[in-house]
């Protein structure tokens, strides 16, 4: 992605991101107008060097701010609100248990201090090591970390009632999207398919979800989002919280 020069009234979109296969998968929404468009980064970096620097606020479906023992109250505070879907929120690991190269080491290591770390948050650990070297705590001010069930929620006024990567979920979450305005969302799958041709590139689901954390950025720039968490930060000093 290109970067695009800073100036005085360059905040004129948000950024919903996911992470993908391929990278991380970004919707941007014109402010003004609403417009929606997707792409894909190969690195968090990149979209902080790209997009990035004319976003009002971004929202990305990832850890910030990783706890000395696993589980953070954000998280469990999202799982609280989102009932049926709370088995989608999975504990952070543990800032040391990132070092170790293989996940048995780092469950044993994790179970050592009390929980032990599941396969699917363990996946994530290398995109939280990217995310955690790409940001300071003043850059929080415009970068948050969300979560799309929560985004999804606010949009149908209650938890989804289908796994997201059922066929029933899939439509569940497409007509939340259409219904909250984004009436061209197959127009941004195809082209976006056509980009990156191979399945396992990006999911329809990692689309959806981009695009609903983009409510969850403008909601933070009209100040109307609500933060999860009791104002903790880790190591870093970054603030561990999930906006809804």
């Amino acid at each position: 992605m290109p970067a695009t020069k800073r100036g005085k009234s360059a905040a004129n979109q948000v950024l919903g991101v996911d992470g993908c296969r391929a990278g991380w998968l970004v919707a941007t929404r014109i402010l003004p107008t609403g417009e929606i468009s997707v792409a894909i980064a190969d690195t968090f970096r990149s979209i902080l060097d790209g997009p990035g620097r004319a976003a009002a606020a971004i929202i990305v479906d990832m850890p910030i701010g990783i706890p000395e023992v696993a589980g953070r109250s954000c998280e469990r505070e999202a799982r609280r609100l989102l009932g049926p879907r709370r088995s989608r929120v999975f504990s952070t690991p543990p800032r040391q248990a990132l070092a170790f190269g293989q996940y048995e080491d780092a469950n044993a290591f994790g179970k050592s201090r009390g929980a032990g770390i599941s396969r699917q948050a363990w996946g994530l650990v290398p995109k939280i090591c990217e995310i955690d070297a790409a940001i300071s705590p003043a850059m929080q001010a415009h970068i948050g970390e969300g979560h799309p069930e929560l985004a999804f929620a606010r949009l149908l006024g209650a938890p989804a009632s289908a796994v997201k990567k059922s066929a029933a979920g899939r439509a569940e979450r497409r007509q939340a999207l259409v219904d909250a305005g984004i009436d061209a969302i197959d127009d941004l799958v195809s082209g976006l398919r056509a980009d990156f041709p191979r399945q396992k590139d990006f999911g329809i689901d990692d689309l959806y979800d981009a695009c609903a954390l983009t409510f969850t950025a403008l909601n933070r720039v009209k100040g109307e989002a609500l933060r999860l968490g009791d104002g903790e930060r880790d190591a870093k000093g970054l603030q561990m919280a999930i906006w809804r």
